[in-house]
């Protein structure tokens, strides 16, 4: 536990995310930025630079363990190769640090047990870096669901896209055993999305996906079954225009999220539009709210607190399981269930 009203932030590494994360970690009013590692030569002080100028007291470190080495680091954010996750996720929870995780949390369910199994033995906070949860956007989804205005939740659809760019392509460069591709890319969010909206687990999946010659996949399509009839399909991509929305559809009425990744600083605005068919419709709108600022103060707050992170292990290894069934259903063109994951 941190003995100061701030939680002492570290970086391990220098990918593009941090664009994000770092002025999250400086604007949040709970935590510091006092270090940044990365193996690439000026690598942690180019990101410095360029997404948190003028930040004082920075340390910068061309080693990764020589940040976990670093005392005043209390917590990590690690926004490395997605095949990296659990290697230096058990790194930082053995050095003594706090762990925030950028999805996917590992490529392994037996990761995430290992990881839980460390966190526990060291009394330290863990969690998945699924930051479109903390928007309040999805709440008030839960709430027009929990309601039951929209009735018995049906189907689901999730739809995450973006096309491709040269600068991107290292995404494509390893098979989707080592993390490469869109299911490990912006999948979790379709599934953890679909699974948030029925509240449940799904029981089996079917899939069918376009790869790449690494054995990467340019796109997934599937279903997941969560029993009793009740269906949700996703599509990601990276070889199509962005999408970023889900839709729920009811036995009374229906639901779009219009916007899930909302970013600050763009034309993006929260919308929800619902109606029912006994002739209700709204649309709702929300002012711009940073959900990596949301994510952060979170967090921190539950270090500093000794609170339960929102997104829990249970949550994260459920996750990983059905990436992982996605992933073979659509290598086997067979349906897969979930039960021996």
């Amino acid at each position: 536990m941190s003995s100061s009203s701030r939680l002492r932030w570290g970086i391990l590494g220098a990918a593009r995310v941090n664009e994000r994360l770092l002025p999250a970690i400086v604007a949040a009013p709970n935590a510091e930025l006092v270090a940044i590692a990365s193996r690439r030569p000026d690598a942690a002080a180019e990101t410095l630079k360029k997404y948190a100028p003028g930040t004082p007291g920075v340390s910068l470190y061309h080693n990764l363990e020589a940040l976990l080495q670093d005392e005043r680091v209390e917590a990590v954010y690690l926004p490395m190769a997605n095949d990296e996750h659990a290697e230096w996720a058990l790194k930082a929870l053995a050095a003594g640090k706090h762990v925030l995780i950028e999805k996917p949390m590992a490529l392994k369910v037996e990761d995430i047990n290992a990881i839980e199994a460390a966190a526990q033995a060291n009394n330290l906070k863990v969690m998945e870096g699924f930051m479109y949860r903390f928007h309040p956007q999805h709440q008030r989804v839960q709430e027009i669901v929990a309601s039951g205005v929209l009735g018995d939740i049906r189907y689901a659809h999730a739809s995450f896209s973006f096309l491709m760019r040269p600068a991107r392509l290292y995404r494509l460069a390893k098979d989707t055993a080592n993390g490469g591709g869109a299911m490990w890319d912006v999948g979790p969010y379709a599934i953890h999305t679909l699974r948030h909206c029925f509240g449940s687990e799904p029981l089996a999946v079917s899939a069918m996906a376009k790869y790449a010659e690494s054995g990467a996949d340019i796109s997934a399509s599937g279903i997941l079954d969560f029993g009793d009839g009740k269906r949700g399909h996703f599509d990601v991509s990276f070889e199509c225009s962005r999408q970023s929305e889900y839709r729920i559809v009811g036995n009374k009425g229906s639901l779009i999220c219009h916007t899930v990744w909302q970013l600050p600083g763009t034309s993006d605005v929260p919308l929800i539009s619902w109606w029912t068919d006994d002739g209700q419709k709204h649309v709702e709108t929300y002012a711009p709210s940073n959900h990596f600022n949301l994510e952060i103060a979170h967090f921190s707050d539950c270090v500093l607190n000794d609170k339960t992170p929102l997104l829990s292990l249970q949550d994260a290894r459920a996750n990983c399981r059905a990436i992982v069934a996605t992933l073979e259903a659509a290598a086997s063109g067979r349906s897969v269930s979930l039960a021996s994951k």
